[in-house]
């Protein structure tokens, strides 16, 4: 197997970066750090390394200053746990599922997920079934059906749910082929534009490698939020844009919105429209993780996002991937390990009749690092040779890199990472608009501009729709 400095390498390189660079990241730990059969702790490490070195790198571009960037595995892996050691004024997050999420056995003997935390998507799986939203209920229900025909229709009606497949029976799926043709991060140039100068700042966060940047996040849950929150630990401005009636899951925002400020816009009236419009026109970076056809249908495609601010570095995160049959297929980080072969692999690994979940998020996680890294190094192109830029990932193809790292056979038997452990060695206390949090400190440690939150996280929609101003 790949030492976590060569897979590194891989990443890094894949997208251009200067291999010069990698002289200058220190990577400490040993596998694991969590107990499962795969590399989750190294994929923690090098998706959190590539990002930290990208943002060096921008620091060398604007400063002439070269820096170390080193991550600790263990500091790593509890990273991307953030959620779950959250506390706000000393309380523990609430439970994180809703009551009928979860894995069910079928009709014909498989095993299905149930994603319920948005109300509309635990609504569609009981229109579906004809049932209560109970769990005895839906189990029940579930009997009568046979595993796949539950997940087409499940996502027919607008729900979110994943058929457990094994590796194998994934990857003779065409979805897992197309995958296959892909890169782990697709950069593309969609545009013409001149270079964009770094922006030259003088304010107190002008100190580090993204400052006077502006992000529009328009993201929910983990992985984009995750890539947001990475931007402005680097010094970004984000601007967290969210829906009035949009759902969200609370103990996430807080989480994740260190860092960002954040706004409501409508976007179903021409009014929140224009008032996007005008933020994208003033955005470096343009980071979304709904589907393709949704933000299209509103105006702001990575077309229209080109056209209305030449020299954008548009994102675009999916579960599935952008090619396929099931590139506008709905999904979560548990969906896609279920659908995958993860969840079916650890069980086996496990000696278990049915699913086991990786003992993180692991894909959001990862896959937020990638897209910050993703964004870092398209917009280092693009102030070098102008143009506008088109960021893809997924958490299938995440997935599919972690897979390809390779598996530890005694992986599983390894001690978990305890709170205790987390909370004495990685924790810092900051406000928010939420009271007092205990939360997870970056674990990419940079020599000249140590990553940091210059903002409290606050409840959505906290700040109205307009940029801070420039020095």
């Amino acid at each position: 197997m790949k030492s976590p400095a060569a897979i590194l390498g891989d990443v890094w390189t894949s997208v251009g970066g200067d291999v010069a660079a990698l002289d200058r990241v220190r990577l400490t730990g040993e596998e694991p750090q969590l107990p499962s059969s795969f590399r989750v702790a190294a994929a923690a490490q090098v998706s959190v390394a590539a990002a930290g070195l990208a943002a060096a790198e921008i620091w060398r571009l604007r400063s002439g200053e070269a820096q170390d960037v080193s991550v600790d595995m263990r500091h790593a892996a509890a990273e991307c746990r953030s959620e779950r050691y959250l506390r706000v004024d000393d309380r523990p997050p609430p439970p994180a599922w809703d009551v009928i999420a979860g894995v069910y056995r079928t009709g014909d003997g498989r095993f299905v997920r149930c994603h319920t935390n948005f109300p509309h998507h635990r609504d569609a799986v009981c229109r579906v079934l004809a049932c209560k939203a109970e769990r005895d209920a839906v189990q029940a229900a579930l009997m009568q059906w046979k595993g796949e025909e539950f997940e087409t229709a499940a996502y027919a009606a607008g729900g979110v749910v994943a058929l457990m497949r094994s590796f194998d029976e994934w990857s003779a799926l065409p979805q897992a082929r197309a995958l296959a043709e892909l890169p782990l991060i697709a950069i593309e140039k969609i545009g013409e534009a001149p270079p964009r100068p770094w922006p030259k700042e003088d304010r107190p966060n002008g100190d580090r490698p993204l400052s006077g940047l502006r992000v529009l996040d328009l993201s929910r849950v983990i992985a984009g939020p995750v890539a947001g929150r990475t931007l402005a630990a680097h010094g970004a401005d984000v601007l967290l844009v969210s829906g009035p009636e949009l759902p969200a899951i609370p103990w996430l925002t807080i989480d994740t919105g260190r860092g960002k400020l954040t706004t409501s816009i409508e976007l179903k009236r021409e009014e929140g429209r224009a008032q996007l419009r005008g933020l994208l026109a003033e955005a470096d970076v343009f980071s979304q993780g709904y589907r393709p056809r949704a933000l299209a249908a509103l105006g702001f495609s990575p077309q229209d996002a080109a056209r209305i601010s030449p020299g954008i570095v548009y994102v675009t995160l999916s579960a599935y991937g952008h090619a396929g049959p099931w590139a506008e297929r709905r999904g979560f980080d548990s969906l896609v390990q279920t659908a995958t072969g993860f969840n079916h692999a650890e069980g086996r690994a496990a000696g278990i009749d049915g699913p086991k979940e990786l003992p993180a998020q692991m894909l959001d996680h990862a896959t937020g690092y990638l897209m910050a890294f993703g964004a870092m190094m398209a917009k280092v192109r693009q102030a070098r040779e102008g143009g506008s830029w088109h960021v893809r990932v997924s958490l299938a193809q995440t997935g599919r890199w972690l897979w390809a790292l390779g598996r530890l056979p005694d992986g599983l038997n390894s001690e978990d990472l305890s709170g205790e452990a987390v909370h004495r060695s990685f924790i810092a206390t900051m406000p928010s608009g939420f009271g007092t949090l205990k939360a997870v400190t970056h674990s990419a440690l940079l020599s000249r501009t140590p990553a940091r939150w210059a903002r409290p996280a606050m409840p959505l929609g906290s700040h109205p729709p307009q940029w801070p101003a420039r020095a």
